[in-house]
């Protein structure tokens, strides 16, 4: 039985399945993990959990002004950052889960208006009144967490601590890692959890396997 690594893109995947918040902390958690276990189970083959890596960061922090209402928000203080919060709360109890935590460039913090709103604002005439809450977005950079990632993909394949690693991504950016490990014999899967990839990407992975929606009982989708 082989050993697997199972590392967690966190940002990428809150953004596929826990935009808007619309499950409980505990029950997100529970579903996380549970995801990750299905990859262990292949047609014929059982694989043995090493470990599941999970990056991401803390919630921002900083007081961030707002164009449209002309003021500051506390994000130390939303329902978000509470419930990021009680989330990574819940994955430090899990067996086998370690937390790899980056941190927010507070320093770049901000509301930004959608590209809808910009294309309808300076090419079709929109007025600047019409403007509303749906029509801006807080964004968040990310610091230190794709080089944790690149880190313990390096370290897990040069000390031959596992047999397989699967990577939960969405970019490119793990490709100079996934040739390294693919070098050092690590069956390398990437899971972008059933979205496309760029077809240059397919030559620096083994397999493709995305295992449906988290909260569903559904069909994987794989590509080997």
């Amino acid at each position: 039985m082989s050993k697997t690594a199972i590392l967690v893109d966190g940002g990428f995947y809150r953004k596929r399945f826990e935009k808007g918040l619309p499950h409980a902390p505990t029950d997100a958690a529970n579903a996380l993990i549970q995801y990750c276990f299905r990859h262990l189970r292949e047609k014929h083959m059982e694989h043995e959990l090493y470990r599941i890596f999970y990056y991401d960061a803390p919630p921002c922090q900083k007081k961030v002004f707002h164009p449209l209402h002309n003021r500051t928000y506390d994000f130390s203080k939303s329902d978000y950052a509470k419930w990021m919060n009680d989330f990574l709360y819940e994955l430090t109890k899990m067996r086998k889960v370690a937390l790899r935590l980056g941190s927010i460039d507070e320093g770049t913090a901000a509301y930004m208006i959608t590209q809808s709103a910009t294309k309808d604002l300076l090419l079709k005439g929109r007025p600047l009144d019409s403007l509303t809450d749906s029509d801006f977005f807080p964004s968040f950079k990310q610091k230190g967490v794709d080089m944790k990632i690149g880190i313990d993909i390096a370290s897990l394949s040069y000390k031959k601590q596992v047999e397989q690693i699967v990577l939960i991504a969405g970019d490119a950016d793990f490709v100079p890692a996934a040739k390294l490990a693919r070098r050092e014999g690590i069956d390398f899967v990437l899971d972008p959890l059933g979205l496309p990839i760029k077809s240059e990407l397919f030559e620096n992975i083994d397999g493709l396997h995305s295992r449906g929606n988290p909260y569903e009982t559904g069909k994987a989708h794989n590509k080997m």
